[in-house]
C-alpha cells in the first residue's frame, strides 16, 4: 500500500509524468519545483493567465481578494482559492479544488477535486483525488528531534532519506477536523481519520484510523 500506484490514480493529476518514475510517491517531492516550471512554461496562454513569475492560472479559477501566491505554482480549472491563502510556492493544484480560508501550501502535489477548505496547512505532501481533509487538521512535515523522516508499516520501517515530509494520502481519504499527520504518515486509498486524531505510520486503504492502536476496516 506504500507505492505510488497503490496510492493514486494518476489520471487525475497533471503530476502523472512526475510520479510515473517513482516506486514510492515521496520519490517525487524533490521535483515538484522544477516540474511545475517545465509544466508551466508549456501551458496554453488561451487557458491559463501568468500574473506573476512562475505563476500559472486557469482562467476559469477563482481566485478571491487578500491572497498569497509564490511561484512555481500552478491552479487548475474551476479551482477556488479563498481569502487569506498563502500558497508558498512548489505547489501543482489540480483542477474542481478548494484552498480554503488560511490554508497554506508549500511542496506540494494537490491532485483534482481535493478539498483543504478551512485553516489546513499542507507541505512536502501529496494528496490524491477527492481527497478531504478537515478544519484544522494539519501535515506536520519535520520530526521534533530533526531526525530523518521514516515510514512506519506494521512493525517495518522505511527509510526515506528526507528531512521534510508530511504525508501521502491517497484518493478518496478523509481527515477529521484538527487532526495532525505527523512526518512520513501514509493514508491508504478511501482511509478515514477520525476528528483531533494523532496520527503516525500507516492506515491502510479502506480502514478507518480512530485513535493509536485502533484502526478497523470499514463496513
Amino acid at each position: 500500500m506504500l507505492k505510488t500506484v497503490d496510492l493514486f490514480d494518476l489520471s487525475h493529476t497533471k503530476a502523472a509524468p512526475l510520479l510515473e518514475k517513482t516506486e514510492y510517491p515521496w520519490e517525487a517531492l524533490d521535483g515538484i519545483k522544477n516540474f511545475i516550471l517545465e509544466l508551466g512554461a508549456a501551458l496554453s496562454p488561451d487557458e491559463y493567465d501568468h500574473p506573476s513569475e512562475n505563476v500559472w492560472i486557469a482562467k476559469d479559477a477563482v481566485i478571491f481578494p487578500n491572497n498569497y501566491i509564490a511561484g512555481p505554482c500552478i491552479i487548475g480549472h474551476k479551482t477556488e482559492v479563498r481569502p487569506g491563502a498563502f500558497i508558498r510556492g512548489s505547489a501543482l493544484i489540480g483542477d474542481n479544488c478548494v484552498i480554503g480560508n488560511s490554508t497554506e501550501l508549500k511542496n506540494c502535489i494537490i491532485s483534482d477535486n481535493v478539498q483543504v477548505p478551512h485553516y489546513n496547512y499542507v507541505g512536502d505532501s501529496i494528496l490524491g483525488y477527492k481527497s478531504h481533509m478537515g478544519a484544522g487538521s494539519i501535515t506536520s512535515n519535520v520530526k521534533s528531534d530533526k531526525t530523518l523522516v521514516t515510514v512506519r508499516c506494521g512493525e517495518e520501517k522505511m527509510e526515506t532519506g528526507r528531512k521534510k515530509f508530511g504525508a501521502m494520502l491517497g484518493d478518496y481519504v478523509e481527515v477529521g477536523c484538527n487532526s495532525v499527520l505527523n512526518p512520513g504518515t501514509i493514508l491508504g486509498r478511501r482511509a478515514s481519520v477520525y476528528p483531533t486524531s494523532c496520527v503516525r505510520g500507516t492506515v491502510p486503504e479502506d480502514h478507518i484510523f480512530k485513535a493509536p492502536g485502533k484502526i478497523i476496516r470499514r463496513t
